[in-house]
């Protein structure tokens, strides 16, 4: 433990020639929410916005001989690769799915410049992987893994260094977004038993928990990838060493479309752009009060490498989370005044979002996908008993997923 302290310490004074600690900010409006002081590590603000850019720093500084450096990723771990070619004057090649967003692409390039080339390869990450590790070993390069390697893991640690010092002491409870392992991996081990440190992950990318249920990592059968930054179908077998002994309780699997609603809140209240990982540590503190309580909490936001064009998606989940959106199947007679009858069932704080005929070939009903939106969730009840009232059979398919993917 105190050789990993003292390396990850020397990594984090390395760092300071290529950029600066990312701030450590005490919150208000979470501290007086959840009555405890909640201070955010702000990984969203280092230079490639995200944390990635240390692991990449630390693995890359301890190959002071090898020029090529080659990896695989869609996002983060791609832009911190690229971001230290360019400061390091290294040679980067950089393998990524050909589904890749083009914004990722632009700005992986932007970082890395004429230091680095990118390949794109398969159409899902596991191909992708293959291609870059085969590339690797016929070239002859250092291939660098966004988690799974002992130098990256100590260079994520120096996210703990920095806590320690920029808060003056250690505080009582760390919360840490998992995907891979290595940063979370990383800062507990730095910690130790001085803090209790507390791991989340999406629920469609809960491989720690797998892995801690099986006794080893294990893949996962499916993966939902709408959480990238924390979407690994399987933890790597560095950070899992670290982390076996973790008490499952202190894993907690929050759903997709309750983080969409900590990135809408952060965004519309405090002005903080996260993306979906980012936001994992914020939302998971409403599942730990009992702990904190009157105490120092730090949530580590990951990344804010959000990409806007996502935001109607995100609210859209939020709204559906919260209980203020609902899409049903309305059977609607084929009469006049009939749809007159519907609106004067919703009330003044009720909005129809979508209003999409399914089918009018039936001589006497059709059917109707209808979005309602309203501003509290209990309004609902009053829609509903009117609905029943009037006669009108109607099907709730808001948490209907194979129905959602065809229609919503």
């Amino acid at each position: 433990m105190s050789d990993f302290r003292s390396d990850a310490r020397t990594a984090t004074q390395a760092m300071r020639d290529v950029f600066p600690a990312t701030p450590l900010q005490r919150n208000v409006l979470l501290s007086e929410r959840f009555g405890a002081d909640i201070y955010l590590k702000r990984e969203d603000l280092s230079p490639v916005r995200s944390y990635k850019i240390r692991g990449a720093f630390n693995a890359m500084r301890k190959q002071p001989d090898q020029d090529l450096f080659v990896c695989a990723s869609a996002g983060n771990h791609a832009q911190g690769v690229a971001f230290m070619c360019k400061q390091l004057g290294k040679r980067g090649v950089i393998f990524m799915p050909v589904t890749t967003p083009q914004q990722k692409i632009q700005k992986t390039r932007m970082f890395g410049g004429s230091q680095i080339e990118i390949h794109l390869t398969g159409d899902y990450f596991d191909d992708t992987l293959a291609a870059a590790q085969d590339w690797c070993a016929s070239q002859g390069g250092h291939f660098l893994s966004p988690f799974d390697d002992d130098d990256v893991i100590e260079g994520q640690a120096s996210i703990a260094v920095e806590i320690q010092e920029q808060l003056g002491r250690a505080p009582d409870h760390v919360i840490l977004p998992v995907g891979g392992g290595g940063m979370s991996s990383g800062v507990a081990t730095w910690f130790g038993d001085d803090v209790h440190c507390l791991f989340t992950e999406p629920q469609g990318g809960a491989c720690l928990k797998a892995a801690l249920s099986a006794g080893r990592p294990v893949a996962l059968d499916r993966v939902d990838t709408f959480v990238d930054g924390a979407a690994v179908g399987k933890i790597g077998e560095k950070p899992f060493s670290l982390l076996q002994n973790t008490p499952a309780p202190d894993v907690l699997t929050l759903s997709e479309d309750r983080i969409c609603t900590t990135i809408i809140e952060m965004l519309n209240v405090e002005g903080i752009v996260l993306e979906p990982a980012g936001a994992l540590a914020v939302e998971a503190l409403g599942d730990v009060l009992s702990w904190i309580r009157g105490k120092t909490v730090v949530c580590v936001t990951s990344g804010g490498n959000f990409d806007f064009e996502r935001l109607p998606e995100v609210k859209e989940r939020a709204q559906r989370y919260s209980g203020i959106k609902k899409y049903l199947l309305l059977r609607l007679p084929q009469r006049p005044g009939a749809l007159k009858e519907f609106l004067n069932i919703l009330g003044p704080e009720d909005d129809i979002a979508r209003f999409e005929y399914l089918k009018k070939s039936a001589r006497n009903f059709g059917t109707v996908l209808i979005g309602i939106e309203t501003k509290k969730p209990e309004n609902f009840r009053r829609i509903f008993d009117r609905l029943d009232s009037s006669g009108m059979a109607f099907t709730d398919i808001t948490n209907d997923e194979t129905l959602a993917q065809f229609l919503i």
